[in-house]
């Protein structure tokens, strides 16, 4: 009766699944109002309110649940009418917006771009659906979900060798919504950092689950890969993230000290060809990510109170430009998620920010012992650290990817098995089969 049960709810993975391997395949496009990402809304809306209506014995966390109200709050009070006397004192004339009634003393918006609040309001419901439906399934089959996301890399990773074999700048139209120039994203940055968010669960298959052959092909082809995309954050990242996964993951693996030392050589090879990569690459000292930043920084100190509105950067970045920083290619983010949060949220958002870098802290220490919930917070620590240098997240691919991954890392079942298993001191196995291995002897 109990197997018949878990069989019974198989369904909620291959849909939460489904729209997990759609958001990587069609994801990729960074412009606003794009089809393919109403598409990727809708179905993970309806997919975790069908998911969330069923009984779970799964519990999200609380800290997290205030979490998500928080910023779902912030979100309303930046679309909700407020009297202008009271908005006056927290931001410059010129960035007032228009009266909610008829006259200069009427109701206004936090938000100068109230529409590209709604349209943001509703990238971040979808996410956070994702996530919290992710959380009620059961920890198998949270990680049932791996292979649709690794559908989704290999789809990309094909795409990227056809492009690569044919010209090294290639660019498809037609196909989706957006111009695709690596992979299926528009932009070779985001391509690569889908490409080391993938980097420790590749490690993890080949370490844990006895798949060290096709684990160590699987990897070479990504690090390849990354040095075609030719994003110099995602080789540097790309590096970094397979040596840490390495050492942080084989500590309690099967993997004896000659294959370490194998993938150490590889690694070597890599860094060799990553460093000519970057040498031959002209960085512009000008007019960069520190003009960005710079730029971003002055709009901060004047709207730190309230912020200016999400999705409204490129409207404000605007004003703050120095003249002779104007050129005909504009500024559409600063390259830096957390100035462009901080401008868009003011405070409040980087107090969110910090809360949830705390939790998220306090949550991997809670789990350090479980091999995905590892592999989960190495890959969400590192896309975390490319924000420092761009938007990443702003791709509904990788919101999705990391709305996953957070599922993983606060996900209270992987404990709960664990106890209940009785791990012993040495090598933990994550096997289904080893993992049913107690039942059977109890029966």
């Amino acid at each position: 009766m109990r197997e018949r049960s878990a069989r019974s709810t198989e369904w909620e993975k291959y849909l939460l699944g489904s729209v997990l391997f759609l958001s990587v395949l069609i994801g990729g496009g960074t412009a606003s109002g794009l089809y393919t990402e109403t598409l990727i809304e809708i179905t993970a809306i309806v997919s975790a309110a069908v998911v969330l209506s069923k009984p779970s014995r799964q519990r999200i966390p609380r800290s997290v649940l205030w979490l998500l109200a928080l910023a779902l709050a912030l979100f309303c009070f930046q679309i909700m009418p407020l009297p202008a006397a009271l908005l006056s004192g927290l931001r410059p004339e010129m960035l007032l917006a228009g009266p909610w009634l008829i006259g200069e003393t009427g109701p206004r918006f936090v938000s100068v771009g109230v529409g590209r609040t709604i349209e943001c309001l509703l990238y971040f419901a979808a996410a956070a659906a994702f996530f919290l439906s992710v959380i009620r399934l059961r920890a198998d089959q949270v990680s049932g979900l791996l292979p649709f996301f690794f559908m989704g890399v290999i789809c990309n990773g094909l795409a990227a060798a056809i492009q690569y074999s044919l010209s090294d700048t290639v660019a498809i139209e037609g196909l989706l919504p957006f111009t695709i120039n690596a992979g299926l994203f528009a932009n070779q940055n985001h391509f690569s950092a889908l490409l080391f968010v993938s980097t420790p669960f590749v490690v993890y298959y080949g370490l844990f689950r006895g798949h060290l052959l096709s684990g160590s092909l699987g990897l070479m082809l990504l690090l390849v890969l990354l040095l075609a995309a030719g994003s110099r954050a995602g080789i540097l990242i790309g590096l970094a993230i397979t040596i840490i996964s390495v050492v942080f993951l084989s500590a309690r693996s099967r993997l004896g000290r000659y294959g370490i030392t194998a993938v150490f050589i590889g690694l070597s090879v890599y860094t060799m060809g990553a460093w000519t990569k970057i040498d031959a690459e002209v960085i512009d000292p000008a007019f960069g990510r520190a003009e960005f930043a710079r730029t971003t920084i002055a709009g901060i100190e004047e709207n730190w109170a309230i912020g200016v509105g999400f999705g409204s950067f490129q409207k404000v970045y605007q004003i703050y430009e120095r003249g002779e920083m104007i050129f005909k290619p504009y500024v559409n983010h600063a390259h830096n998620d957390y100035l462009e949060l901080t401008l868009e949220g003011g405070v409040a958002v980087a107090f969110l920010v910090t809360v949830y870098l705390i939790l998220l802290f306090a949550s991997s220490v809670g789990t350090r012992r479980d091999p995905v919930q590892k592999a989960a917070f190495l890959s969400v620590s590192f896309l975390l650290v490319h924000s420092l240098v761009d938007y990443p997240l702003r791709t509904a691919a990788l919101a999705m990817t990391f709305a996953y991954m957070n599922g993983i890392i606060f996900h209270r079942g992987f404990a709960e098995r664990l106890s209940q298993i009785g791990e012993p001191t040495g090598v933990h196995d994550d096997n289904p089969l080893v993992s049913a291995r107690p039942s059977a002897l109890a029966g």
